[in-house]
């Protein structure tokens, strides 16, 4: 769709755009969803003025909001999981047995590996986050570990195996949308994303040695482990649950309705095994485990999930959809990508520009589904006439979107875990590497050629501006 305003009125737009979300949440440090809603309120107002019909708006927001509908189902999902996982004592459970067994010197180090390998698994950095992401939050206050660190290394962990499963939603949307072979696709996206997490793990080996000569402290441990021994049953069934939910994952299964199960099946433990009422279960999946247990270290663990947990982060991604929907309606993202053709005049310019056009995009809209969806398509044929292989395509995607998306607060996964682990995105952002790492290596390759596939064409189809080399 070609833009029915110039220019001039689309970089109007654009700056408008970008001056509302930075001077709203950096500046005046509103709530991100009303910075949202009022910058696509002021984008809607000018393009309306400007002559672009509601009913095209409209249309737009729509279809913004049906690419969210998924994951805010998995939202409200993964909200409800937490509430069950806890009343039925298997986050409990984790937090008593990392106590036990984690140190506070490797403790950085393992929580990383352990969510890389879950997430790789399952194919969710939401379910892992959600679930042993908040167990490992838990066992930090234990081991008195700040919790930005623990933060940092889950999100690490959580987002390689997110980029790198064959069962992950945005790794499969990411190759998908631009006709790459998933398995082509996972392979190519080592080249930015191991780099990224082995120096990750160097890190937190080197931050662990602080901690070397540090003893946990023994007293709050046992209050911790007491408190949690006289509110939960620590059977060993309690593991039920998420190891039900690794086996239909890797089985191929929708995460929706395995997470379905997952619920169902901590809700099952929690009435059999924990003596908890209905009303008691429901409360859980509404509200999250909200009983006292006495002691506010225990509190700060266990008093979380719940749909309502999760109901600000939906009203992002609402407001997310409602922001976006105009700036691709006055044809924002059209004048860009003519930009890009105007001005890239070799391979490495257009695969930087391109690079540099979605990192922007997802920044402002804060939705891989949206910013996928839009550019994929577009983007493709640029790659084939400059003779890059489209794996390329699918690798930045994920790299200025999955990877980026924990370092921007109002993305959809940046909010997500920002509540979910009750830690500000500023605060841990700086020691999770891997996350912005990806665009450093990205930019590397495209200037070394190390790591860039082409294709071959044949000369004739060759325009003036392909580089060869």
């Amino acid at each position: 769709m070609k833009s029915a305003l110039s220019a001039i009125k689309t970089l109007i737009l654009a700056l408008v755009s970008i001056a509302i979300v930075i001077g709203g949440i950096v500046v005046i440090k509103a709530p991100t969803s009303i910075v949202l809603m009022t910058g696509g309120a002021a984008i809607i107002f000018l393009s309306l003025i400007w002559g672009i019909k509601w009913q095209d708006i409209e249309r737009d927001i729509m279809k913004n909001i049906g690419h969210m509908l998924l994951p805010i189902l998995i939202l409200l999902a993964v909200g409800m999981l937490i509430g069950s996982w806890i009343l039925s004592g298997t986050i409990p459970f984790f937090v008593y047995y990392g106590l036990v067994l984690l140190k506070p010197s490797i403790f950085l180090f393992a929580v990383c590996l352990i969510c890389a390998i879950m997430t790789l698994m399952c194919g969710s950095s939401w379910a892992t986050i959600g679930t042993i992401g908040v167990a490992f939050m838990g066992i930090s206050m234990g081991l008195e570990v700040p919790l930005y660190y623990t933060a940092a290394a889950v999100v690490v962990g959580a987002i390689f195996g997110d980029k790198v499963s064959p069962l992950s939603d945005s790794t499969i949307l990411a190759s998908s949308i631009v006709d790459v072979d998933l398995m082509e696709h996972v392979k190519h996206l080592l080249y930015t994303t191991v780099p990224g997490l082995v120096i990750s793990l160097v890190l937190y080996l080197v931050i662990g040695l602080q901690f070397k000569n540090v003893t946990a402290n023994s007293e709050t441990i046992s209050i911790i482990q007491n408190t949690i021994l006289d509110h939960f049953n620590l059977n060993p069934i309690v593991l039920i649950p998420p190891i039900a939910v690794l086996i239909l994952i890797s089985r191929g299964l929708p995460a929706l309705p395995v997470y379905g199960i997952g619920i169902f099946l901590g809700c099952l433990i929690a009435g059999f095994l924990q003596k908890q009422s209905l009303l008691d279960i429901a409360g859980a999946l509404n509200s999250g485990y909200t009983l006292d247990t006495g002691v506010d270290i225990v509190n700060q663990i266990v008093q979380q999930g719940g749909l309502s947990s999760m109901l600000s982060t939906v009203a992002i991604l609402i407001a997310a959809a409602v922001f976006g929907a105009p700036l691709q309606t006055a044809g924002v993202v059209d004048v860009l990508l003519d930009k890009i053709k105007q001005f890239a005049t070799t391979s490495r310019s257009m695969m930087t520009s391109c690079l540099t056009m979605h990192a922007g995009l997802f920044t402002i809209i804060g939705s891989y589904y949206v910013t996928y969806s839009v550019l994929g398509p577009m983007l493709k044929p640029l790659y084939t006439d400059y003779g890059m292989h489209r794996k390329n395509l699918s690798r930045t995607l994920e790299d200025t979107g999955t990877a980026l998306a924990p370092m921007i607060p109002w993305s959809v996964t940046g909010a997500f875990i920002a509540s979910t682990l009750q830690v500000p995105t500023g605060q841990f952002i700086l020691f999770a590497p891997m996350v912005y790492l990806g665009i450093v290596f990205a930019l590397i390759y495209i200037y070394t050629g190390f790591g860039i596939a082409k294709i071959n064409i044949d000369s004739s189809e060759k325009s003036a501006k392909q580089e060869v080399s």
